[in-house]
């Protein structure tokens, strides 16, 4: 009997299915010329009304309001996730552990951003760039590029607070480089900003976009999926059943990572696509130190996450004795590691064609 055998299967559950949103990566090996690999392991705005910050507390307390205790954008009804110090400081560490595990850049972002055609100052934007942490080390790494980041709340002084469910006309044309990494629950429609991050980009620029498809593996990389009518272990993936359903509920794109590597592959604008898998423990199973070491960093990012996850939860309907319950044997489950699973990361990056 598989580990699956004992819950719904996902032929015959659809609303009910498990989810969430955050990282899971391991090192990568040198990526030779093969398209599919999977591992173990300025400021303007455009969207109707201009907004362009820079940053400080008070427009940071101007942009949020407080919901179950936790500061919530003021913005977007679509993502339900903080914008407090708490929430930067989960963000922080993760884009720490992201970089030690997959590096922080594909190869091809190196010479498309190199300082190499005259009259041009090179351009990268990242959009839901959270703490800033990614386009704050694209600035350093490429002091003499033009680096934007898009936000519904301002983070840094390089964001715009913008909703890009409003459209990204304003950037039609000026980035070499558009990256956004885990933000498909609060986008509405993911085909769409594809689309229009092609429309971004100049001609040989170079899409990235990082996404997980908020569902638990076993150790043989078989999807959990379990429904929300029980109230039992195991409990991380029972927690992303509810958040699954919350995301949606508010119009997220939960299914986005599942169809990512379709959309990129067949959109006409964009060629030479690269999609890879990252397979990350979410506790300190492995034997492996080096795996082991970051299943624990992971396990300390999803508890952070449960806690971050509350206003979502709360806020479409589920009892707060239920979030409580789901939350303290999550936390319990992660932190002794007693239950072997696996979260998977899908990052797709490709360039736009020239012609």
């Amino acid at each position: 009997m598989s580990y699956l055998d004992s819950y719904d299967t996902e032929s015959d559950f659809d609303e009910s299915e498990s989810l969430a949103s955050l990282p899971p990566f391991s090192p990568p090996p040198s990526v030779g010329a093969s398209s599919h690999t999977s591992y173990d392991v300025s400021m303007r705005s455009g969207s109707p009304a201009p907004s362009v910050f820079s940053m400080s507390s008070s427009i940071r307390a101007q942009a949020v309001r407080q919901e179950f205790g936790r500061a919530i954008n003021n913005y977007s009804e679509v993502y339900k996730l903080p914008a407090d110090d708490e929430e930067l400081d989960r963000l922080d560490q993760q884009h720490l552990m992201f970089k030690e595990c997959m590096g922080n850049y594909p190869p091809p972002m190196l010479g498309i951003m190199a300082d190499d055609v005259p009259g041009e100052t090179k351009a990268c934007l990242d959009l839901g760039c959270g703490s800033g942490s990614w386009i704050l080390d694209v600035a350093r790494d490429f002091p003499h590029c033009q680096a934007v980041a898009v936000d519904l709340v301002p983070m840094q002084s390089l964001s715009e607070v913008d909703d890009i469910n409003l459209g990204l006309e304003h950037f039609y044309g000026d980035f070499n480089v558009v990256h956004s990494q885990l933000i498909s629950s609060g986008i509405k429609d993911f085909y769409t900003l594809i689309d229009q991050i092609t429309k971004v980009l100049r001609p040989g620029g170079l899409a990235i976009i990082v996404e997980w498809d908020f569902h638990a593996y076993t150790p043989n990389h078989e999807r959990i999926v379990l429904n929300t009518h029980e109230i039992k272990e195991p409990w991380w993936p029972r927690w992303l059943a509810f958040a699954k359903i919350a995301i949606k509920s508010s119009g997220g794109s939960v299914d986005a990572a599942d169809n990512l590597q379709s959309w990129i592959t067949n959109h006409p604008a964009l060629e030479d696509p690269v999609y890879q898998e990252f397979w990350m423990p979410t506790s300190h199973w492995p034997k492996d130190d080096f795996m082991k070491r970051i299943g624990m960093t992971m396990g300390d990012d999803i508890c952070a996450f449960l806690k971050s996850g509350r206003p979502l939860l709360l806020g479409s309907g589920v009892p707060e004795s239920i979030v409580d319950e789901l939350q303290h044997n999550a936390t319990v489950e992660l932190k002794t590691a007693s239950s072997h699973q696996y979260v998977c990361i899908r990052r797709i990056y490709a360039r736009k064609k020239h012609t």
